[in-house]
């Protein structure tokens, strides 16, 4: 932890900070935590630039080149896509030896190696300190745990076993607890990474901003969890006070699945409509998540009891496979997991390629990335339902480019998802079956 003096910092020289990310999820967090850095430092610029809005916006594209170029302390993330990586590597790679940092994380090879930190630099070989890097890739733990959370567990460990090691090492460290602020990417964990990132590595022109930055440590969020907008907190691993905060069950229950980072970073209103629709047809909700992309610990941890489902149906509300992201899915561990869950499985879209109102006066509907990454890649896993519920939306009352639902489509989704419920729970002699032929090839 760095204390340093709170008075305001004046100068005329801007210190730019600059984030490159896939979407606009931590758009209104990360705004609001410069908004809060502001009284430290009034000259301070930061800006954040989305890969999704470049194939519908030239002049986003262009935004987001200039930033890199002027950028002091830019930060990449979630670039996986190969149209996205070719828009802006060379402009990264342009500006690698002249900003003060260059952090890359979480994103394809090409782009990680840019990656320049003081003495740490990605694109040489992993020797000493830098050899743990590799340590993040899971693997050789024996308690059954998810990669994933073997590699938050290393994540959180790496940073005190390094804390006294002298050199590159502190470069190293540096790096994992940029990592730890962005994976628990609330506004106040935003704007301390911010802080940290200045305090380390703004140079002397921006030294009147450096030295008056002061910066906490990461706070600390559940990897697998829970939430809920009547939760004190919003998050809790405590199914107990889940149990206060959402309805009770009358005909049902429905674990949702969620994305901890827009949880966290508050942009949930998507999210929280989905959940009140469900609550208000007599389900008892269970909103749950994971770190990373495999959504199986918190469907083990909230969704089943002694290997048995407490649940009528799931709803994932991620846009990704259950085991699996933008750059990688596994089918054969969803199926296995769905296969134990053994209860209706649906995917339901929430817009983050386009807006809603873009989406709504298409002729085409989902983009080519979105119906293969949305929909055909869970299906392969077994969901079912697609449909998209919310997005971004021009005409959202509050943040730009926060989500909002789009009530008609979540009242035909909860109005769905009662019906299965309460088809399950139906005895087997009572069920009808309906059996609907598809003519293809036509006129055949």
């Amino acid at each position: 932890m760095k204390q340093k003096r709170t008075s305001v910092a004046k100068t005329d020289s801007p210190l730019r900070v600059v984030l490159v990310t896939l979407d606009n999820h931590v758009s209104g967090a990360w705004s609001r935590a410069a908004l809060q850095l502001s009284s430290q430092a009034p000259s301070l610029n930061v800006s954040s630039h989305a890969a999704t809005e470049w194939d519908r916006d030239p002049a986003a594209l262009h935004a987001t080149r200039a930033a890199i170029a002027e950028g002091d302390i830019v930060i990449v993330t979630m670039l996986f896509l190969e149209s996205h990586i070719e828009a802006v590597r060379e402009a990264l790679a342009s500006r690698r030896e002249h900003c003060d940092a260059l952090i890359c994380c979480m994103s394809a090879p090409e782009i990680m190696r840019l990656t320049r930190m003081g003495r740490f630099r990605m694109d040489t070989e992993a020797t000493g300190a830098l050899a743990l890097l590799k340590r993040l890739r899971g693997g050789g733990d024996k308690t059954g745990r998810s990669a994933g959370a073997q590699q938050m567990t290393m994540l959180r460990r790496l940073p005190r076993l390094l804390r006294f090691i002298p050199g590159t090492a502190q470069d190293v460290r540096a790096y994992f607890l940029t990592l730890q602020y962005w994976l628990a990417g609330s506004e106040t964990n935003l704007a301390r990474m911010i802080a940290f990132l200045i305090s380390r590595y703004a140079g002397d022109t921006h030294a009147v901003i450096r030295d008056a930055m002061s910066y906490e440590p990461p706070l600390e969020y559940p990897d697998t969890g829970l939430y809920h907008q009547r939760l004190p907190d919003r998050i809790t691993d405590d199914p107990k006070l889940l149990g206060k905060a959402a309805k009770k069950a009358v005909k049902g229950t429905v674990g949702v699945l969620l994305m901890r980072s827009y949880a966290l970073s508050g942009n949930s209103a998507h999210y929280d409509a989905v959940i009140g629709s469900l609550e208000s047809r007599g389900m008892r909700v269970i909103p749950a998540f994971a770190s990373g992309l495999d959504a199986r610990p918190a469907v083990k941890a909230f969704f089943m009891d002694r290997g048995e489902p407490i649940v009528d149906a799931v709803i994932s509300l991620t846009g990704f496979s259950l085991v699996g992201g933008p750059a990688y899915n596994d089918t054969d561990a969803a199926q296995e997991m769905l296969e134990a869950l053994d209860v209706p499985y649906l995917a339901a879209q929430g817009l983050e390629f386009q807006s809603l109102q873009d989406w709504e006066s298409s002729s085409v509907g989902l983009m080519p990335v979105e119906a293969t990454m949305m929909v055909a890649i869970p299906e392969l896993d077994g969901a079912t339902g697609s449909m998209v519920f919310g997005g971004r939306s021009e005409r959202s009352a509050g943040e730009k480019f926060d989500m909002q639902p789009a009530p008609e489509r979540i009242g035909r989704l909860a109005d769905r998802v009662a019906r299965l419920v309460a088809l399950r729970r139906t005895p087997v002699a009572e069920r009808k079956v309906a059996i609907v032929l598809f003519n293809f090839p036509p006129n055949s």
